[in-house]
């Protein structure tokens, strides 16, 4: 599908920037809805991304075969079902496991899943009635500009002339950013003294070449990054597992890993659901965010929002707790439930549990998940070492044993929770760390492969709230939780994907929309209507001709697309503003017309 001159069509026009899985799944909704909403009229929707449609930049086919995702095969659909909240049809379709023909608890390649998105971008296209036509640009917006109640010029890299629009939707994806104060100072001094850092970023465009066979490198943040690092240095350089020992290609560099936690990600459970499901949302649902939404002075996430979260994640863990594992508890489901029901208080609801539940194993803790190194202290390394072995060992255990079913129900709970507080905006970037650390953590293979690793001796632990600083020629990093320990490296790598801030954004199309007057939140994300996605000016103006979705917003989701049965919100994100563009297009038809 090519392109067409910029000025030679009356047809309407929309512009979608970003041809990754959030444009590809906006073209879904916009084929579903349609029929209804903009039937027998003709429309060019122009895609625009220098990457393959589908896949986008980070699904795209050149990457790692090694690189796997984080859900199982099952869990991964690009199709809405009965249980999202839609306006709009629903209309479903397989999930990556049924497409692939693999078996649903496989961890497939990134590559598998950059093909299936290629497919659901075909369907999709094909989907399309007759008369709507799309057209790939393989290239860069790099700005757009117009009058808020005319057309939009979107101007892209190496084209003297724009492409006109009557709406435009940036489905940007994840952005690369300028270096913060603290990055560029260690970037400097790297320069300065010949040292290797390597900024937060996707870790499968990082030139890993100059970290050295057999040289130390520090490496900060313990989640996605650091797994896909360690996989690239390890297996990557030839390596290979044997059972449970790593046989090493001599060609590794010794990693020394610690982040603000020390530990890293909770393992993706290794069972599957059965029974009863909680009935969530229980204490935060749209009556809870609607209230909070409406309080004069504003909310506050720690005072007003998170004592909602605690209970809610609390529900649904003892929920399945009474329902399943009524032994393990001293009280009917039911007279619990209703104590529950009317604890005001976090004291309170800890008092009903000790009551309820005497294994201490078996109730909540989310303090204590969030930081499960506070007030730990080693005396030497090597006793961390095996320390730290022995809570990963652990937590690979608990993770695969349906005894701790309560674990998967608070995974629904916090996939419930997450939909709820999209329509609060920007809350800080405290809760999307939290939640992808419980739920969006490394498959257990992985988890075991870093045991390996750390036997080793290739993988080495640094402990919680790591510190690096920058003095006498090297990185020196060194943590609490091993008093008097620390370690010298001639390379630090960011193991982290960067924060994303519209000010800091590489990208300056975001950029010139800030400049252009468009709102950013105080954390640097780009303001919108939570209700369709439509770009807000500073005054809180929706600007009626441009959309923005994605995790540069501050309608961020938990990702593009999601597990089959648990209320997709970004689905419903792109419903509404497939929706209120189509309107849109009809409502200006019919003007041209009278």
């Amino acid at each position: 599908m090519s392109a067409r001159g910029e000025g030679a069509s009356a047809r309407p026009r929309l512009v979608i920037v970003g041809a990754g899985p959030r444009g590809t799944g906006l073209i879904e909704r916009i084929a579903a809805n349609a029929p209804e909403l903009y039937a027998g009229s003709g429309l060019d929707i122009h895609l625009v991304d220098p990457h393959e449609p589908g896949a986008g930049r980070i699904w795209r086919a050149a990457q790692s075969p090694l690189l796997w995702m984080n859900s199982h095969a099952e869990d991964v659909t690009m199709f809405t079902d009965e249980t999202v909240t839609l306006a709009g049809p629903v209309r479903e379709g397989p999930t990556l496991h049924e497409w692939a023909g693999l078996d649903g608890r496989t961890f497939a390649d990134r590559q598998i899943q950059g093909r299936y998105l290629r497919w659901v971008y075909d369907r999709t296209v094909a989907d399309l009635p007759p008369g709507v036509t799309v057209h790939h640009h393989c290239r860069r917006a790099l700005r757009v500009s117009g009058p808020r109640e005319g057309r939009q010029q979107v101007w892209l890299e190496g084209r003297p002339r724009p492409l006109l629009a009557d709406l435009v939707v940036l489905a940007l994806g994840h952005l690369d950013v300028e270096l913060d104060d603290q990055q560029a100072g260690l970037a400097a001094y790297a320069a300065a003294h010949g040292l290797v850092h390597l900024p937060p970023g996707f870790t499968a465009d990082s030139d890993l070449t100059p970290l050295k066979p057999g040289e130390p490198v520090l490496v900060r943040g313990f989640g996605l990054a650091f797994v896909d690092l360690m996989v690239l240095l390890t297996e990557g350089r030839g390596g290979r597992y044997e059972g449970d020992t790593y046989v090493p290609s001599g060609r590794e560099p010794v990693l020394y890993v610690g982040s603000r936690r020390g530990v890293p990600y909770h393992s993706k459970i290794g069972y599957d659901w059965t029974g009863e499901r909680p009935p969530l949302p229980r204490f935060l649902g749209p009556g809870q965010i609607d209230e909070l939404l409406a309080q004069p002075g504003g909310f506050d996430f720690r005072r007003d929002v998170w004592p909602l979260v605690e209970k809610e994640l609390g529900f649904a863990h003892y929920h399945r707790l009474f329902t399943v594992h009524p032994e393990r508890t001293a009280i009917a489901r039911a007279d619990f439930e209703d104590k529950y029901a009317a604890t005001a208080t976090a004291e309170e609801i800890q008092a009903l549990v000790c009551a309820a539940v005497p294994d201490p194993a078996d109730r909540l803790d989310l303090a204590a998940l969030d930081r499960p190194l506070d007030g730990v202290w080693c005396a030497s390394h090597e006793e961390f070492q095996d320390g730290l072995r022995g809570y990963v060992e652990d937590d690979l255990a608990r993770r695969h044993d349906p005894r701790h079913s309560a674990d998967l129900s608070v995974f629904l709970g916090l996939l419930s929770v997450y939909g709820q507080l999209i329509r609060l905006g920007d809350i800080g970037p405290w809760w999307h760390g939290f939640f992808s650390y419980l739920a969006s953590g490394p498959p257990g293979p992985r988890l075991g492969q870093l045991l390996a690793l750390s036997r080793a001796g290739v993988v080495r632990f640094v402990g919680a709230d790591m510190t690096v600083t920058a003095e006498d020629g090297v990185f020196r990093a060194s943590s609490p939780t091993v008093p008097g320990f620390f370690v010298e490296a001639r390379a630090l790598v960011e193991a982290r994907l960067p924060e994303p801030t519209v000010g800091r954004a590489r990208d300056g199309l975001l950029r010139e929309l800030a400049a252009d007057g468009a709102a950013e939140t105080p954390d640097g994300l780009l303001r919108v209507d939570t209700a369709d996605g439509r770009v807000l000016d500073r005054s809180g103006r929706p600007h009626p001709r441009r959309f923005a979705l994605g995790p540069f917003t501050d309608g961020r989701t938990p990702g593009a697309f999601t597990r089959p049965r648990t209320g997709g919100p970004a689905f419903r994100q792109n419903d509404a503003t497939a929706r209120a563009v189509l309107a849109f297009l009809r409502e200006q038809a019919a003007r041209a017309a009278a």
